[in-house]
């Protein structure tokens, strides 16, 4: 959505005011080895063995049939507990596809960045865990309950922080509107998962088999992909997300234009292009979404991951914060408006 005028006349004042607090807020080394910890619980060290009791829960049919009636009912009615366990299990299947990475200042760091960008979201209080692959591909994800990865892969290629903090704000916005929430949903009420779960529990075979149902579920969700509604309110919802935190708003316009010279072809862009809208498309509806209106946020010195890892990760948050507050440059060449807008100015 377009930030609002008054919340952009807010942003300089929001971001200040909460740097002081960003050191206090953010997870400290300890919080995230305890992160680490239940990740690597959830994983089951690398594979997704431990969700299946997290599915079952020991209680044989009955947890089958809650399964469905929780994908079959209204979003609206899954409280934030339920979310949480939803996205625990989503998050077991992404943990048993690729590892973590083992680099623990770099888990530390994308939590304290993701942890300060949630905290200017619309739902703060989740239980935010941001975490790295150990996967060279191009590619975030989220789950509910405020599971947010993204791979190594990603970050080696984001050119500044902005950039990474443009990707994160987009897979907030998707915790945030239950994106993947909806999804499932529709997939249980066409049909055809109810009736492969509930085959299962009629031979009683429930378990492991329902268990496997909703890894299943969970991989054909990652696999498609999301809406292409949602990626595009993602987008524009992101941008807004990323600027009140205090970052240059064009950070995501530049993985997109990176996005668009990819080909399918590439591995390492190929599931990131398949499960998303082409990214020229994207740039044109966060064009028409953006206009000037974020122009005077941008002009900012670009600092990049390997420069805020070197000087120490709990900085993370203040930084930006501070940078807002000084009076606004022009936008910048190395974040401008996406190429068609330039090519209307050069006419």
């Amino acid at each position: 959505m377009r930030l609002p005028l008054t919340r952009l006349a807010r942003t300089r004042l929001v971001a200040t005011a909460c740097a002081a607090l960003a050191l206090t807020l953010l997870p400290s080394q300890g919080h995230s080895q305890n992160v680490m910890n239940l990740l690597n619980s959830l994983g089951g060290g690398g594979n997704a063995g431990g969700i299946l009791g997290a599915v079952t829960g020991g209680g044989g049919a009955a947890q089958g049939d809650d399964l469905i009636s929780m994908l079959s009912r209204s979003v609206d009615s899954i409280d934030e507990p339920r979310e949480a366990q939803i996205g625990r299990q989503l998050a077991a299947v992404l943990l048993g596809s690729k590892p973590l990475h083992p680099d623990m200042a770099l888990q530390r760091y994308v939590n304290q960045l993701g942890r300060w960008i949630s905290l200017q979201s619309e739902r703060p209080h989740l239980p935010w865990t941001f975490v790295v692959l150990d996967d060279p591909g191009y590619n975030a994800f989220a789950a509910p309950g405020g599971y947010v990865f993204v791979t190594k892969g990603l970050i080696d290629r984001c050119a500044d922080e902005a950039e990474l903090a443009g990707i994160l704000a987009h897979e907030i916005i998707h915790v945030t509107a239950k994106h993947h929430l909806h999804a499932m949903r529709k997939t249980a009420q066409s049909g055809l998962l109810t009736q492969l779960v509930a085959s299962q529990i009629k031979t009683n075979a429930v378990g492991n088999m329902v268990a496997s149902q909703f890894l299943a579920l969970g991989r054909n969700l990652y696999a498609r992909g999301l809406d292409q509604t949602d990626e595009y309110d993602a987008d524009r919802s992101g941008v807004a997300l990323a600027t009140r935190a205090g970052f240059d708003p064009y950070g995501l316009v530049a993985v997109l234009q990176q996005l668009r010279t990819a080909t399918p072809d590439n591995p390492m862009f190929s599931l990131a292009l398949a499960t998303h809208p082409p990214a020229q498309t994207r740039l044109d509806q966060l064009e028409l979404a953006m206009g000037k209106n974020l122009d005077a946020f941008t002009g900012a010195a670009p600092i990049t991951v390997a420069q805020r890892l070197s000087n120490g990760a709990p900085s993370t948050a203040a930084a930006p914060a501070a940078k807002t507050a000084t009076p606004p440059a022009a936008a910048p060449a190395r974040k401008p408006p996406p190429p068609k807008k330039k090519e209307k100015k050069a006419s």
